[in-house]
């Protein structure tokens, strides 16, 4: 099994700027995908952006592009999501998730591991 811990989360002004990281641990050549997804009180948990560990592939949402970039270090088995120009929008308790496929998915039930999630606040 892989393990999934997200940080960096915060408050933030519309604007600013945040960085999460999501540090996996135990089976970790199973988590072949990595990917962020977000959900705000009372709407469904949307795809933000994934990539392949392997090559380094990545996918966004619409609403993210241009703003947000993942990466990854393999070395110490984390993923990253630099977040840019956040908006109040943005607003929602994100979560790292993996699996192990090799198809870079944007479908929540696709990932077969998730983290507790981290919250990220943007005050406009």
């Amino acid at each position: 099994q892989v393990q999934l811990v997200e940080s960096g989360g915060g408050l933030v002004q519309a604007g600013g700027s945040l960085r999460l990281a999501c540090t996996a641990s135990g089976r970790t050549s199973s988590a072949y995908n990595m990917g962020w997804f977000r959900q705000a009180p009372g709407k469904e948990r949307d795809f933000v952006a994934s990539i392949r560990r392997s090559t380094g592939a990545t996918a966004y949402a619409d609403s993210v592009k241009g703003r947000f970039i993942i990466s990854r270090d393999n070395a110490e088995n984390t993923v990253y999501l630099q977040m840019n120009n956040l908006k109040p929008e943005d607003t929602a308790v994100y979560h790292c998730a993996a699996r192990n496929g090799v198809t870079l998915t944007t479908s929540p039930d696709a990932y077969t591991t998730w983290g507790q999630g981290t919250q990220v606040t943007v005050s406009s």
